[in-house]
């Protein structure tokens, strides 16, 4: 993976926006390579639904097919890994901003429900979950320093799918800093 940012398009933030897309790229990047029959089975959808989401995603460079696993009219995909930012609210027009705004609201509520669900189903010790609530002042710079700084320990402490070792399993990682709207 290329660790020089790739900003979304307009197309790219329209095509995370269906839950139903996000749900793809986890299972691919929880499973690996898949057509869009195992994909189907797996989330209890249809194939031809799995199969225009699929075409959807590899449109926005989400995915890519994997031609030498092709068999006949069986196509396989994997995610594309890139680290994927949105651009500067500045560079985007109001209706782009709108819809980073809802992409993000979804968001949002997805990783809350992951987090609950994990929370109150979890059948093994609390180790696997760690976080912290913090407060600092900064300045938009140090801010955006900050961010890299973490993105590159993702990158240190992490792995994919085919490297992770043994006893790994998928960690959802979610940071965020933005300043308190509650006042200065």
């Amino acid at each position: 993976m290329s660790t020089d940012p790739v900003m979304h398009t307009p197309a790219a933030m329209k095509a995370l926006a269906s839950p139903l897309r996000r749900e793809i790229l986890r299972q691919l990047a929880d499973h690996g390579p898949a057509t869009s029959t195992t994909l189907a089975k797996a989330m209890g959808q249809n194939t031809g639904t799995t199969s225009y989401h699929l075409r959807l995603l590899a449109d926005t460079g989400f995915v890519t097919e994997l031609r030498e696993r092709a068999k006949g009219r069986e196509r396989w995909w994997e995610v594309v890994k890139a680290d994927r930012r949105l651009p500067a609210r500045a560079d985007m027009t109001d209706a782009e901003q709108d819809l980073a705004v809802r992409l993000g609201d979804s968001r949002l509520a997805e990783d809350l429900r992951l987090l609950s669900a994990f929370v109150r189903d979890r059948d093994e010790e609390s180790d696997w979950q760690q976080g912290s609530r913090s407060s600092t002042f900064m300045t938009k710079e140090r801010l955006k320093e900050f961010h890299e700084e973490y993105l590159k320990l993702v990158r240190r402490f992490g792995s994919d799918r085919d490297s992770a070792p043994e006893g790994a399993r998928m960690i959802l990682l979610r940071w965020m800093g933005f300043p308190d709207p509650r006042g200065s």
